[in-house]
């Protein structure tokens, strides 16, 4: 069975931020709940799909890999796991985060990971495309260097009074009992005797990290390198979050990129373009020459294959395309200018008009537009 579009599914639009994704996910998921439709097969089924869309588009990694390749992304394990989605095994699990979001608990036991970082990267052009290591430095809550981001001065701990060391408590409102995490021991089952000075028992404090990030060759604009565990320290030990850092590529003052393809303007003097020349023009790995042809306008374009880019998506070079700009001249001297009056004068009456197929082209729609104007 041919699967439905993701976003179709929650009944959100492709721009749809985390928010509305999440809001779009609870009122599908209760609305087909099995609870909700006994013995009702095609309600699951739906279930079943709206849950796994909602895997998929939550997750910024695998999400990315969707937009790109659509379902294809995950059939040959193109999208990859990502590990940033919520990962259910059964009904039960998907409807207790729902009820856990709503009621202000939830399910999860233990601290919670440390906070995402995202971090907005400015790249030339050049080592864009070719990659590049730069160091970036980022204020922090990083693991306390004292405690070792225990909490602990001497690594004793306690059972929690609050949960009795079951990490959860359980709420009871009016029909609807659940469990929460404890917030004494934030969901450990245990508390610490005596708390680190330096952290006053977090196991965090604000700091700078500096990190040496490798950009692969071929990034773009919005591209986003995920970085593992480097980001906030998780509270009390914790497992840390992870660092994404997207990618800005700075206006070049030559060439333009359309995905692999790079664009650029080459101007031409009037008399290479009406009697043909051989020009230089600048790549990324270098010059090359193009041959201009004798009567070439303005606008025309040349095609270099494999001069452009090789970005982290694709296995080939992309083109550049050079767009020949023909150049009106200024600053003329006396001379320049006489021979120029001379070679105008050469254009006179209908033998004029073989030697300019647009202007003639263009004078003739005119004289009929006023034709028509006045009949």
């Amino acid at each position: 069975m041919s699967k439905h579009d993701y976003y179709e599914t929650l009944g959100v639009a492709r721009t749809a931020d985390d928010d509305t994704l999440k809001k779009a996910y609870r009122r599908c998921a209760m609305k087909h709940h099995p609870d909700r439709n006994p013995g009702n097969a095609e309600a699951l089924a739906q279930f079943k799909e709206c849950k796994e869309a909602y895997e998929v588009l939550s997750d910024p990694q695998r999400r990315r890999a969707y937009d790109q390749y659509g379902h294809a992304a995950f059939e040959h394990g193109m999208g990859g796991n990502g590990g940033g989605g919520p990962q259910y095994h059964d009904v039960g699990d998907i409807f207790g985060d729902i009820f856990g979001n709503i009621f202000g608990g939830g399910a999860q036991r233990g601290p919670r990971r440390g906070a995402d970082i995202g971090y907005a990267m400015e790249l030339d052009l050049e080592d864009a495309v070719n990659g590049v290591e730069q160091r970036i430095t980022l204020p922090m809550l990083d693991e306390c260097a004292q405690c070792h981001g225990s909490g602990s001065t001497d690594g004793k701990l306690e059972t929690c009074g609050s949960c009795k060391g079951h990490g959860q408590i359980r709420m009871q409102r009016g029909i609807f009992s659940m469990q929460q995490v404890c917030p004494e021991c934030q969901g450990r089952g245990q508390v610490i005797v005596d708390p680190c000075p330096a952290c006053h028992g977090n196991g965090r404090v604000h700091s700078e990290r500096t990190l040496d990030i490798k950009v692969p060759a071929g990034v773009d604009n919005g591209d986003r390198i995920r970085l593992a565990g480097e980001g906030e320290a998780g509270p009390a030990g914790a497992p840390p979050g992870d660092l994404y850092v997207e990618i800005h590529v700075r206006p070049h003052a030559i060439f333009q990129r359309d995905g692999d393809d790079l664009h650029c303007e080459v101007p031409i003097r009037i008399t290479q373009a009406a009697l043909g020349d051989t020009v230089r023009v600048p790549t990324l790995k270098g010059d090359t020459e193009i041959r201009i042809p004798a009567e070439t306008q303005s606008g025309k374009v040349f095609r270099l294959r494999g001069k452009g880019v090789k970005s982290v998506r694709s296995r080939s070079e992309g083109d550049l395309y050079c767009k020949a700009v023909v150049e009106t001249p200024v600053n003329l001297t006396t001379e320049q200018r006489k021979l120029l009056e001379q070679f105008e004068a050469t254009f006179v009456g209908e033998g004029a008009r073989k030697h300019s197929p647009k202007h003639s082209t263009f004078v003739d729609g005119v004289k009929g537009f006023w034709d028509r104007m006045v009949s």
